[in-house]
């Protein structure tokens, strides 16, 4: 659809939109009078919009002998569309009052975390805060080399002790696989049961950590695709294209529905965990910080609960 392509400036006399709106108002109230209550100015300031309006388009829009204004037939032409013009700019949201006074607040999350943890959660933000408008933009610190997003409110997947940063979840991570997997390979006994097997590796979630719990002096694996980002490592999980090192809070879904299958009670700390950085001294941003605390750890629990079956 082609854009409406505006004539050029010296040929355009735009006038004020306070002048068209007194002038409607007037025109549809019948008084000057009428017209400034409606608009919460004098009757004299209704009076003199209207006259600069006049004056700009160089005719007489309201004939104002007798006791109530009347319309000039041009200007009947032209409420008609000013009106039209008036009601487009209306149906802006920006432009409405109720819109105006709601506070947004911009949160910035890594993807698997916003799906899995954060966006299933929204609807009992929204009921609490429904004054406030949530944006949630993704990120992904991984490859933006600690620039992050600009944001009120910042969760990270990183090391623990980043400035500023407060921890959200302290989870464990063990492997994981398909039934499918399983089914392949059979069901390993022993973490040292695994050579062989194809390990998903993603820079996000190392390995080390796991194999020195396990008590394997194993490298990083280096073969198959690698996959920045953890809820690309779970899809192809659910694929039966590897094993891969779960958090049961992202995982727990699936976990519960046996669509992966833990391989050990063999969990391992890693390296990285989300946490969550206020960016704005605005009260909204602390208090979705505080809901989202308390959201990461019902999350938690009910991974380990899928876990141990009691989901």
């Amino acid at each position: 659809m082609n854009e409406p392509v505006l004539p050029p400036s010296a040929d355009l006399r735009f006038p004020s939109i306070e002048a068209l709106r007194a002038f409607e108002a007037a025109a549809r109230l019948g008084s000057f009078e009428r017209a400034a209550d409606e608009l919460a100015v004098t009757a004299s300031a209704v009076s003199k919009r209207i006259a600069t309006l006049e004056d700009l388009l160089g005719a007489a829009l309201l004939s104002r002998g007798g006791r109530a204004l009347t319309l000039t037939a041009l200007g009947k032409e032209y409420l008609g569309q000013v009106r039209a013009a008036l009601g487009l700019l209306a149906a802006v949201p920006l432009h409405q009052r109720a819109r105006q006074r709601r506070r947004t607040l911009r949160v910035s999350a890594p993807p698997t975390f916003s799906r899995h943890v954060l966006v299933p959660a929204l609807p009992a933000w929204t009921a609490m805060h429904p004054e406030v408008e949530l944006e949630v933009v993704l990120s992904i610190p991984y490859l933006q080399d600690g620039a992050g997003v600009e944001a009120d409110v910042e969760v990270r997947h990183g090391p623990l002790g980043s400035p500023g940063m407060a921890l959200l979840m302290d989870e464990a991570v063990l492997p994981a696989a398909s039934p499918a997997l399983i089914e392949r390979h059979g069901r390993p006994r022993l973490p040292a049961d695994l050579a062989g097997w194809p390990l998903l590796r993603t820079p996000v979630e190392p390995w080390q950590p796991w194999f020195r719990a396990a008590g394997l002096d194993w490298p990083e694996p280096v073969d198959g695709p690698r996959l920045v980002d953890l809820g690309l490592t779970l899809e192809a999980a659910l694929g039966g294209q590897g094993v891969a090192l779960v958090r049961p809070s992202l995982a727990r879904g699936w976990l519960q529905r046996g669509e992966l299958c833990a391989l050990f009670d063999l969990p391992a700390r890693p390296a990285q965990q989300y946490q969550v950085r206020i960016r704005s001294g605005d009260l909204a941003a602390a208090a979705f910080a505080d809901w989202l605390a308390s959201v990461c750890e019902a999350a938690v629990a009910q991974g380990h609960a899928a876990l141990s079956g009691r989901a």
